[in-house]
């Protein structure tokens, strides 16, 4: 008799804000080498190519976070088993969310947009939030960075040549109503961008990167920090001289594989039962 057939374990790549999906590209031979297999779904209004995005920005003006997460977790509803996630930035907030509400078996939040309860607020974070509340009209808009401002919230870490050239290949507009969100977070008891801190839930790995205009290194520690009283695993690893780029610029594969073993290290640990 054969044994029963075991889907290969699904992992699904969730992008952050002014980036399009397909930056996670690279990632997906690194994951499927480990025995993963991979996705990488974009926003709710995103194209199917980051140019195709640029032209229709329309179609993501007023999504915010709770649309963005219901987005993911409608496509993770029609995956065969349960999968791990891996998010970047407003990708970080929502794979949190996604492992809080028991979707996903796992998740890596990688530089993660701040959720409800962070107070740090470095000056770095404010001016790359800027080109966006600038303008309290945005709350309803698409807004697009400069190449200018993309260099400063993401490319500050890498050559001015890579960054333009990162810039032209992934940059996309992105609603302006999350970045909203996070400064209301303190005062709205409703907050889309809470978690539930002490949920029974799979692993976590938080990652900050030291050079991180977008997100500061001490807020994403502030992150782990906030799940102090979690029962259930939460790591936390810092990437030296990474900026908001990491994991799709030049040094991509580092991050990639320091992610992929956290991973494998989960599933081996299941398999020996430890």
């Amino acid at each position: 008799m054969s044994a029963p057939h075991v889907p290969v374990k699904p992992v699904v790549f969730i992008h952050g804000l002014w980036i399009h999906s397909a930056a996670w590209q690279p990632w997906h031979q690194v994951f499927a080498d480990a025995g993963y297999q991979p996705h990488a779904p974009g926003w709710t209004g995103d194209a199917a190519t980051a140019a195709a995005t640029r032209n229709r920005p329309e179609a993501l003006a007023g999504l915010g976070v709770a649309e963005l997460t219901a987005g993911y977790a409608r496509y993770i509803e029609t995956l065969p088993v349960k999968p791990i996630v891996v998010g970047h930035s407003f990708g970080g907030l929502i794979a949190q969310k996604l492992l809080a509400d028991g979707l996903v078996e796992a998740a890596a939040a990688l530089s993660p947009a701040p959720i409800k309860g962070a107070t740090k607020l470095p000056l770095a974070q404010i001016r790359s939030a800027l080109p966006v509340l600038r303008n309290p009209k945005n709350k309803t808009r698409a807004v697009a960075l400069t190449a200018r401002q993309f260099r400063y919230g993401f490319g500050n870490a890498i050559g001015k040549d890579e960054a333009r050239k990162l810039y032209d290949t992934y940059a996309i507009p992105g609603p302006g109503r999350p970045i909203f969100e996070l400064t209301a977070a303190k005062k709205d008891p409703q907050s889309p961008t809470a978690v539930d801190l002490t949920a029974v839930r799979g692993p976590l790995l938080i990652t900050g990167a030291s050079h991180d205009h977008t997100v500061p290194e001490v807020v994403s520690r502030q992150a782990f920090d906030l799940y102090a009283g979690s029962p259930s695993v939460t790591d936390y690893h810092a990437f030296d001289g990474r900026g908001h780029s990491l994991v799709f610029d030049s040094g991509w594969a580092d991050v990639a594989q320091y992610v992929v073993r956290w991973f494998t290290r989960l599933h081996r640990s299941e398999r020996d039962g430890s």
